[in-house]
């Protein structure tokens, strides 16, 4: 069985974005089609569905990473700023994003927080990674050898 580290991250990004799409706990709030991802960021994003993208990037990112708070969460999805000549400093991403975010996996069960430490994954979100992972993981093995055929 694959699990997460075994498989490319935009693939199961993707694809767990779009299982997401269709849990009815997991919906964009109301003011996420005019919100900007950070104060570094120029644009609102342009992809319609990002909101999703954003959750199943979030719940990788606590499956590697966890247990991490909603503080080391804004530094990761933050970038560069630069104001006039000046160099560019780091700013962080946006926290009602990560936060509701993060609150709406709670609610599917994917997600509990441990008090004092931060977030991690449940045993729920956990086996939901590892299939859609192991599902990517023999597509990749499939397609490898007719690949090198013809190569």
């Amino acid at each position: 069985m694959a699990k997460v580290y075994d498989v490319p991250a935009d693939e199961l990004i993707s694809r767990l974005a779009e299982q997401l799409k269709k849990d009815k706990k997991i919906e964009p709030p109301a003011w996420s089609v005019f919100v900007k991802t950070g104060s570094h960021a120029d644009k609102i994003p342009q992809n319609r569905d990002w909101w999703f993208t954003r959750c199943a990037s979030l719940l990788r990112k606590i499956y590697l990473h966890g247990p991490i708070s909603v503080a080391d969460l804004k530094v990761e999805y933050g970038g560069r700023k630069k104001v006039g000549y000046n160099l560019a400093h780091h700013r962080d991403g946006g926290g009602a994003i990560v936060r509701h975010a993060i609150q709406q996996l709670e609610a599917a069960g994917y997600v509990t927080k441990i008090q004092g430490k931060g977030r991690i994954v449940t045993s729920e979100g956990t086996k939901k990674l590892d299939r859609l992972a192991t599902e990517i993981h023999k597509e990749l093995v499939k397609a490898v050898p007719a690949l090198q055929r013809y190569g």
